[in-house]
């Protein structure tokens, strides 16, 4: 069976983005995804894979859409989140958007990796509610951006037995 993690940036109100990008800017959070993700399948949305451009350096990189004929040179394009999983033979593998992959990720998961950020941004995405009689929370670090002033925690959730 295959570990997923679910990895995400989200404002006070569960934004994770607009118009297909970022609204903040946290170079912290960017450099822990990439510590993080480096060596590791990362399943995505075609949308999040269009924000970002190109294959994701390192990375075994799973693109799932509902468009057949989608191809992408150094990518696997699937149709669901479960033929991606089906794809990953047991290994560790990081959910990292957008805002319907986190949906249908989320019963499959075993581990939020949120990093929440203590302000609220123009968002048209948001992360799925999460619920705490399933979700247990095991860390917590506070932080302040050094470069933007941003106060934020990563914070890790592992689900209850």
């Amino acid at each position: 069976m295959s570990h997923l993690t679910i990895i995400v940036a989200t404002d006070q109100q569960g934004g994770i983005g607009i118009d297909n990008t970022l609204p903040w800017k946290l170079p912290e959070d960017m450099a822990r995804f990439k510590r993080l993700t480096t060596g590791h399948p990362v399943l995505m949305g075609r949308k999040t894979f269009d924000s970002i451009g190109r294959p994701l350096p390192n990375r075994r990189n799973i693109v799932i859409t509902r468009n057949p004929d989608w191809r992408h040179e150094g990518v696997e394009a699937v149709p669901s989140v479960e033929a991606a999983i089906a794809l990953l033979d047991g290994a560790e593998a990081y959910v990292i958007g957008g805002a319907e992959i986190y949906k249908q990720s989320l019963p499959l998961t075993q581990r939020l990796l949120i990093t929440e950020i203590g302000q609220t941004f123009d968002c048209d995405a948001f992360f799925p509610a999460v619920d705490h009689a399933v979700w247990q929370e095991t860390a917590r670090e506070e932080h302040v951006s050094e470069k933007s002033g941003l106060p934020y925690a990563f914070v890790t959730l592992e689900r209850k037995a």
